[in-house]
């Protein structure tokens, strides 16, 4: 059908004819989940360090891990996706709860260590207590003679 338009633009909207009835009434239109998406944190600073607040709905203290290595602080998740039990009369024809492996790296510092670091998960939530350090002074730039 001919539909008038200005510089080769459909003056009506026919995106309505482009749905797939085709299509699995079931499938998903959501974008992937990522580590970012899932893994939201808050970071506070205040006189004396840091604080991150991390979610992690559904996930046990026993499936996250906190690391420290050459200055960064990795927060890991796992949720094992042969936990879950299925009705034996059944099958799922829908799954949305996250299963698999998920991190997120921070930069802290080459002077915090991991006894700095305090940690606690509660509600869903990993807490995070990191101090500030006294960066380092910096050595100032020196000329060297040349002979010649």
């Amino acid at each position: 059908m001919l539909m008038p338009g200005i510089f080769g633009e459909n003056l009506f909207d026919n995106d309505w004819m482009d749905f797939p009835f085709d299509r699995d009434f079931w499938g998903s239109r959501t974008p992937a989940k990522t580590s970012k998406s899932i893994m939201k944190t808050d970071i506070r600073e205040h006189e004396s360090g840091y604080e991150l607040d991390i979610d992690l709905p559904g996930f046990k203290k026993d499936e996250i891990k906190a690391e420290l290595e050459n200055g960064y602080l990795t927060i890991s998740a796992t949720k094992g996706a042969g936990n879950d039990e299925q009705d034996q009369k059944g099958k799922y024809i829908r799954r949305e709860r996250y299963t698999g492996t998920m991190q997120r790296s921070f930069y802290v510092g080459d002077d915090v260590t991991q006894e700095d670091i305090r940690a606690k998960f509660e509600d869903g939530i990993l807490k995070l207590s990191i101090p500030k350090k006294d960066a380092k002074a910096v050595e100032t730039k020196k000329t060297i003679a040349i002979e010649g």
